[in-house]
């Protein structure tokens, strides 16, 4: 008996150390609010209602941004940083001589909204998904396109030759894809379908049949010759190069179906290969869904949550015409929860991201979480959960959220709204940590002067190798990002960088010294003639300037055939780097450690959490609860 319950202790203390080693919640808040400063609940900008939706777009065409929320059962709202107040107001306000008074569109239910150049005018329309009396299937409310026109915003669905057009059933998310590359945006609409009724849709302009130099933009819905035209219940929707090089690919979080993956084949047309890549996933229910490439291997991974069921991280391996993706969430990453939007953003400016999962109080308290992904070299990224601060909100009723930077300090706020089962106010926050760091914010612009939503934008550094990302067409949960490469940088220094429009254009520049910790803006490169001698750039380490004038990853294996010692003669390049690797055979499924004396388990072959042979690299705050951990097991034994 004394044997039996020896056993049992230790098992239970293996147990308690396999959860302390993820390491434990950060103290250090991450989030501090100042909604009562920027942003006071009251009647005409943060009223007490039901909002589902956030996006970010310029809307007047002066620099700064604004915030868009859809109302459900109350009006949308168009908040913005007024500079003199100090605070954001809702410019949308209710009077009808406002040019900004449609697109509060009172008697519509709206859930979902996302902004982008539907017809290369160079302005964003607005379009925002209502499902007015319905769970699925038909709506009694058509959804609303607004284009300014005439000086005001206008419903560009209302116009006769739209009216067949304009989507009449129950949907959630819908984002912004740029499928040919010609500047010109469609409106992907994740429906959600009852039986057969309510596919998926596809907006875009006919390009032949309108005149926008005229007001008139006849649309088309292309979503059964796009390939992308299908019936399930439709939730999060994520838009960029996942697969592709530039082209816009399309990832479909969906409930009580598999997700989708559309590939896009280079002309506008999908190919569903969710199955085929790994991130199928057909047993759970998507929800909110964010792109980023978290171990800085220059490949586009994806991050989502699951409704009250495991989210995942996968990270993309594997070469071209190969490609998997695995799951390394870790049990704490992947705990389920009532979860809605999900962000994935550098909030703290120290080169490492962070992922925010907002939860809606559902049957209960559910606390917004916050985790680090914190890079290590030729090894998975440490998940290490943070303190949200303020942001916790555990009572809070989340629908929706977004990132921004709208007063221009250099550190990205947080919007949250709620609603569904209370009417709450919207939450602003701030960041409280790395305010000392420096950053760098990257805005691509498409042919027609417009936000680049869809591109890509690596920065090349001249300490910390490459980093990505991607101007996200959709992202969130009923959510679109704001249309910014935000880079934190720590204490490193931008050298380079590299813009890939989704038609396959690329620009790349330097960046000076004295471009630290501001702006940029990059046009879309109209000239066609490629120069005849590039201009020099500083690629950073494990990079090289090729000769069409693009940073490259040096291979170094090649370059420096003896870089590798004796006892490690395997040289192996990387992304941005070399590993070095014992020649010691294991056996199929395992691989050397990184000293070459043991094989321990491939995580790409066994899938899961990090290998044995990956633990060394713990952070410190992760060490000391696995220390203590220890010493209390063999106290208790």
């Amino acid at each position: 008996a004394g044997l039996s319950q020896v056993s049992k202790m230790l098992a239970l203390c293996l147990l308690s150390l396999a959860w302390l080693s993820e390491g434990s919640q950060r103290s250090e808040p991450m989030f501090t609010a100042v909604t009562h400063r920027l942003l006071p609940p009251d009647y005409d900008s943060n009223p007490t209602q039901l909002n589902y939706g956030v996006a970010v777009t310029d809307l007047d065409a002066d620099g700064d941004f604004e915030i868009v929320v859809a109302g459900y059962n109350g009006p949308n709202l168009v908040l913005k940083y007024d500079k003199a107040q100090g605070r954001l107001v809702n410019v949308a306000e209710d009077e009808r001589d406002s040019p900004f008074y449609a697109l509060r569109d009172r008697q519509g239910n709206a859930i979902g909204v996302t902004a982008c150049d539907i017809d290369g005018d160079g302005r964003e329309e607005i379009y925002f998904l209502n499902t007015n009396n319905a769970f699925s299937g038909m709506a009694t409310y058509t959804d609303k396109l607004f284009k300014l026109r005439n000086g005001r915003w206008e419903d560009i669905l209302s116009d006769e030759v739209n009216r067949d057009v304009a989507n009449r059933f129950a949907g959630r998310s819908v984002a912004c894809v740029d499928r040919t590359g010609s500047g010109r945006y469609a409106i992907y609409i994740a429906n959600y379908a009852s039986g057969n009724v309510g596919p998926h849709a596809l907006i875009e302009m006919d390009v032949a049949a309108s005149d926008p130099a005229r007001g008139v933009v006849v649309l088309v819905d292309v979503a059964a010759q796009a390939g992308v035209s299908k019936h399930t219940g439709g939730r999060g929707v994520a838009v960029g190069p996942i697969l592709s090089d530039s082209a816009s690919d399309i990832f479909c979080g969906n409930e009580n179906s598999p997700n989708f993956l559309f590939h896009n084949w280079g002309d506008g047309t999908y190919r569903d290969v969710a199955a085929a890549v790994g991130l199928d996933d057909p047993y759970q229910h998507g929800r909110g869904v964010a792109l980023a490439d978290f171990n800085r291997d220059g490949r586009v991974d994806v991050v989502y949550g699951n409704w009250n069921g495991p989210h995942r991280l996968y990270l993309q391996s594997g070469a071209p015409g190969r490609v998997r993706f695995r799951d390394i969430a870790t049990p704490k990453f992947s705990m389920p929860s009532p979860v809605r939007t999900v962000i994935a953003a550098d909030f703290d400016n120290d080169q490492e991201l962070e992922v925010f999962f907002n939860n809606i109080a559902y049957r209960g308290s559910s606390a917004n979480r916050l985790f680090r992904l914190i890079r290590r070299e030729h090894s998975d990224p440490i998940v290490e959960e943070l303190n949200p601060g303020d942001a916790l909100e555990p009572e809070g009723r989340g629908t929706g959220g977004a990132v921004t930077d709208f007063d221009g300090d250099g550190m990205l706020d947080l919007i949250l709204s709620h609603g569904e089962s209370m009417a709450q106010p919207i939450s602003i926050f701030k960041g409280t940590q790395g305010r000392s760091n420096n950053w760098l914010r990257v805005i691509p612009r498409t042919r027609f002067g417009a936000f680049a939503r869809g591109a890509k934008v690596v920065l090349f550094t001249r300490r910390s190798g490459a980093h990505l990302r991607i101007i996200d067409g959709g992202s969130g949960y009923l959510c679109e990002m704001e249309p910014v490469a935000h880079f934190g940088l720590g204490h490193d220094e931008a050298s380079s960088l590299e813009v890939t429009w989704p038609d396959g254009r690329v620009v790349s520049r330097a960046v000076a010294s004295s471009e630290t910790n501001s702006v940029l803006e990059v046009p879309y490169p109209l000239d066609v003639e490629e120069p005849l001698m590039p201009a020099p750039l500083e690629c950073g380490q494990g990079f090289s300037q090729h000769k069409n004038g693009r940073c490259v990853d040096m291979n170094e294996c090649t370059e420096f055939p003896f870089v590798c010692p004796r006892d490690k003669p395997l040289c192996i390049n990387t992304y941005g780097g070399y590993r070095c690797r014992s020649n010691k055979r294991c056996s199929r499924g395992f691989e050397p450690n990184e000293d070459g004396t043991a094989c321990v388990a491939q995580v790409a072959f066994f899938g899961g959490y990090p290998s044995a042979g990956s633990w060394p690299g713990l952070p410190y705050s992760a060490l000391l609860p696995l220390v203590l951990g220890l010493c209390l097991c063999l106290y208790a034994l």
